[in-house]
């Protein structure tokens, strides 16, 4: 049983470098010629002049936010895929909306080296926590898990007693989610008398997962907790080895980590956005910015790997931010008050400690109309597919900083 993926994950950081910088040129060429969106975003690049970081730091960094631009102006990818659409394997809406492709493909979002990286192999029965509704998170799993040779329980998100009644049933080797639910499986399952031991394995994602989470799961008899850091728009980005020195990066991926509101690399250390490039032939993705904050790790993983490391997830270059594995923008709060209009500023807070988010919309009203807060809980569901509680409170109360989105979390 190898302790490696495959043989890139352990060649020289040179030769990565010098087969990446290769391909690039090849990239640039593939997207102008058979995406219109990336023909006009790249008319003026000459695709044989990139062929260095500094050369591919010349482009500009397409953000998320420009993205969703792009796809409602050109829908619905914003004519960044090389093939038809009826070339694809599927189609996702995430939240914002964003619109997602799949390639045809056996493990399109490259996320079987996350899971050999936590131990399943061929065989493994894995019960998958990840929402298969309309969003690509727990498909990027399944598709991966599928092409191992591993057994894939489509679990998806709540109703625990169910989901426990599987692992009694089918003895799953591990469990994929976030971190939040898996601890909320384990916690029913005490509850209940009901056996989880055979959960050896998990890997988790979506959430942060704080040191003292990851060690109360070792208690309870998960040996192995790692973590992998994805997109739906770029799949598998970094991953844990049980070395837990940091995140390892993808093998077919360039990283960079840019000046947060800028296009500029910054050097290794410093923390900035996560900025990256994919060789994806279907949907080939040229500087994009996920947003994300990070650092660079500077040296190889003791595990063996020599792919660059980064620090893993440390905070949001916008106000945009995860709660329990979904993303919630500031447009979305900006959607919640279009529907009000009796409501001035409007704040989102995210409280409590990681993995047990609490999400509160605080709204300033002129008095308390009645049935309001009701209505504001209903809007937040539907438009964030999270519940919230509501507060309402005076004309003033709120800071004018034009902050919508408040990450209030403690994080250890």
């Amino acid at each position: 049983m190898s302790e490696h993926y495959d043989e890139l994950e352990t060649r020289t950081p040179e030769a990565r470098e010098g087969a990446l910088m290769a391909r690039l040129p090849g990239l640039v060429r593939h997207a102008k010629e058979n995406a219109p969106g990336w023909a006009r975003r790249l008319a003026e690049v000459d695709p044989d002049t990139i062929h260095s970081r500094k050369s591919l730091a010349t482009l500009p960094v397409l953000r998320k936010s420009v993205l969703a631009e792009l796809q409602e102006a050109d829908p619905p990818f914003g004519g960044l895929i090389t093939v038809a659409i009826s070339e694809l394997g599927a189609l996702y809406m995430s939240p914002g909306p964003v619109f997602d492709p799949e390639a045809a493909d056996d493990d399109p979002f490259r996320a079987a080296r996350a899971l050999h990286a936590a131990g399943m192999r061929r065989g493994h029965v894995l019960q998958n926590c990840f929402g298969y509704h309309m969003t690509p998170g727990a498909w990027m799993v399944h598709h991966a898990a599928r092409k191992m040779g591993c057994v894939v329980i489509p679990a998806g998100i709540g109703q625990t007693e169910q989901q426990l009644e599987l692992v009694r049933r089918f003895r799953p080797d591990a469990y994929v989610g976030t971190p939040s639910f898996l601890r909320i499986l384990i916690e029913k399952s005490r509850e209940l008398g009901t056996d989880v031991s055979n959960l050896k394995r998990a890997l988790v994602g979506a959430e942060a997962l704080p040191p003292s989470l990851r060690s109360w799961f070792h208690e309870q008899g998960v040996d192995t907790v790692l973590q992998w850091y994805g997109t739906a728009d770029v799949g598998l980005i970094a991953y844990e080895s049980e070395a837990l020195e940091g995140m390892i990066l993808d093998e077919d991926l360039i990283l960079e980590i840019v000046r947060p509101g800028t296009d500029e690399p910054v050097p290794d250390g410093e923390v900035g956005e996560v900025v990256v490039t994919s060789f994806n032939r279907v949907y080939p993705l040229i500087r994009f910015g996920t947003g994300d904050m990070s650092k660079v790790i500077p040296g190889p993983s003791p595990c063996g790997r020599t792919n660059v490391r980064i620090a893993g997830w440390m905070g949001r270059a916008d106000q945009s931010t995860k709660v329990r594995g979904m993303f919630v923008r500031p447009e979305q709060v900006a959607a919640v008050r279009e529907r009000f209009p009796e409501i001035g500023r409007a704040r989102l807070v995210v409280s409590g400690e990681m993995a047990n988010d609490q999400l509160c919309l605080r709204a300033e009203v002129d008095g308390s109309p009645e049935g309001l807060a009701g209505r504001l809980v209903e809007a937040v569901r539907e438009i964030t597919r999270l519940r919230a509680e509501v507060e309402l409170v005076s004309p003033g109360s709120l800071p004018n900083d034009g902050k919508v989105i408040e990450d209030a979390r403690t994080y250890e």
